[in-house]
């Protein structure tokens, strides 16, 4: 039953409609899911609206790939879930850092600047100015990230 999902939008919040298009599930399942898997919680709003964050939808995903491409049962995903979660929390408690898919790349500050003294010129075009916004970005996720 595997189906190929498509990529997931940069995007804050994500309505019940909008991630099942993603996760290639009904809106009735979710609801579902919502009661046995815990861990799943989405943001509610007005008239109980759900609202999914990002990596709500990413555990919505690993759900839907334990259940229909794993076979596993409701119970057995569920203990999945919760051993998979408890391993990236002791990753976390050891100082690293689980970005699932992908790769982290070591760079130092002077490595940094030396992009920026190259790359960023006076005459910045529109694209430079949304890299170095994106640089920007980047770095303070890379604050909350070692912070956390």
């Amino acid at each position: 039953m595997e189906k190929t999902l498509p990529p997931i939008p940069a995007k804050r919040y994500f309505t019940i409609g909008e991630v099942g298009d993603l996760c290639g599930v009904k809106p009735h399942v979710l609801r579902y899911w919502e009661q046995e898997f815990t861990q799943l919680r989405p943001m509610k709003r007005r008239g109980n609206r759900r609202y999914y964050q990002h990596h709500e939808v990413l555990m919505i995903r690993r759900i839907r790939d334990l259940l229909y491409d794993q076979g596993f049962t409701i119970s057995g995903a569920r203990n999945k879930m919760q051993e998979i979660l408890q391993t990236e929390r002791d990753k976390k408690r050891n100082g690293e850092v689980m970005l699932d898919g992908v790769e982290v790349l070591e760079v130092n500050d002077v490595d940094l600047e030396d992009f920026e003294d190259s790359q960023l010129s006076d005459s910045m075009d529109a694209s430079a100015v949304e890299m170095a916004q994106l640089r920007e970005e980047l770095f303070e996720i890379r604050e909350l990230l070692t912070a956390a």
